[in-house]
């Protein structure tokens, strides 16, 4: 049986070895596709990492696919059924890193815009791809400065598919619509270290900062809304000690996240994890790292398009949802386009033997092309 056209592309992306920032040669292999279809290519290299900002038409409104051809780390190769970089099918699964996140969007996106340009070639508006090496890693050469670029020139987006994978059991029951903040905290509790015998000549930070940790992880920082589950707080890291067990320790090393919501934004979150601290006369220093902005896109015609679009390939009623972690489409939506992220199961992303069911690529392919043919025809 012959192999279809977004699997033998899928099949080809994956064999790529395309560990975080390196493209590995991806973005080339779809500008030659690309560029038979009428696109211009805009390659835009920033430090160590490739980005491309491919365009067909010049009119409204502009519908843009996003992905990255990045990928993160295998893990020890020998756990995996097979190996990581050789895609092999075995019971209708397609194995390898890169299967489900997320090259499986990106060979049916562009499969889907090949087929649909065929059909449509006098199109409505336009059609762009942003794609990064740069999503798994560092996330500052990548999307972000393209959107810089083009915000610099005020090229803009309206209508915005990140090919993430979304999906929870099925394809196409699960689209985002929007994502949590995120706000880490890397925390310095001061003390002073000195023998274990002699309390009164020490200041143990690991006693002295317990009832803050404390109240700060049972702190109710909001209640959500009707997009929003409430804003989390965790502990992520805690690590103090000198390896004996008769030293007090001169300091505590805390790395601890926020999952906000749209209730709450990082200034208000910093300036009640610092009245809550000082309460608790802690001495500390903190470095804030933000990692990206709450955003939501409201039901609308994006929404309806790529509900409409899975409703008619799969039957499915889908799910909106603003769950799981961050993605690229938080660089994405604050320019003001609609954004959502739609692609295959997420349940092994990441992991060894990730991997993505086969009969999916044709349904991802025709939801992507009944998207564009909902808002472009």
């Amino acid at each position: 049986m012959s192999e279809s056209p977004v699997l033998i592309l899928l099949k080809d992306l994956m064999s790529r070895a395309s560990l975080t920032p390196n493209d590995a040669g991806c973005q080339p292999l779809l500008i030659k596709r690309l560029e038979k279809l009428g696109f211009v290519c805009e390659v835009m290299e920033f430090e160590d990492t490739l980005n491309l900002w491919a365009r067909r038409g010049t009119e409204k409104p502009l519908f843009c696919f996003a992905g990255h051809t990045d990928v993160v780390p295998t893990g020890p190769e020998h756990l995996w059924k097979y190996p990581p970089f050789e895609p092999t099918i075995i019971d209708g699964y397609l194995y390898g890193r890169g299967a489900a996140d997320m090259k499986s969007g990106l060979a049916a996106f562009m499969i889907a815009v090949e087929q649909f340009i065929e059909k449509h070639q006098e199109h409505k508006g336009s059609i762009a791809l942003l794609i990064t090496s740069d999503e798994e890693g560092p996330f500052i050469n990548g999307t972000t400065r393209v959107i810089d670029t083009l915000e610099a020139r005020n090229e803009k987006i309206d209508y915005c598919l990140v090919g993430e994978p979304s999906s929870t059991d099925h394809v196409g029951d699960t689209i985002k619509n929007g994502r949590r903040g995120s706000l880490t905290a890397d925390l310095t509790i001061k003390g002073v270290q000195g023998h274990v015998a002699y309390p009164h000549m020490v200041k143990n930070p690991i006693h002295s900062c317990m009832s803050a940790m404390a109240e700060l992880s049972t702190t109710q920082w909001d209640s959500g809304n009707e997009y929003f589950p409430p804003t989390s707080f965790q502990i992520t890291n805690f690590n103090s000690g000198t390896g004996a067990s008769n030293v007090v320790p001169a300091n505590a090393k805390i790395q601890c996240n926020f999952r906000y919501s749209t209730e709450l934004n990082a200034e208000q979150i910093i300036a009640h994890v610092d009245t809550i601290l000082k309460s608790h006369n802690v001495d500390y220093d903190v470095e804030w790292t933000f990692n990206g902005l709450p955003f939501i896109t409201e039901p609308g015609s994006l929404t309806n398009a790529v509900s409409q679009a899975i409703k008619q390939v799969t039957g499915l009623t889908t799910e909106l949802s603003t769950s799981g972690g961050t993605s690229d489409a938080r660089f994405i939506a604050p320019t003001g386009a609609q954004v959502v992220e739609v692609g295959p199961s997420n349940k092994t992303i990441h992991k060894i033997n990730e991997r993505v069911k086969v009969d999916d690529l044709e349904l991802l392919v025709d939801i992507y092309q009944v998207t564009l043919k909902n808002l472009l025809t």
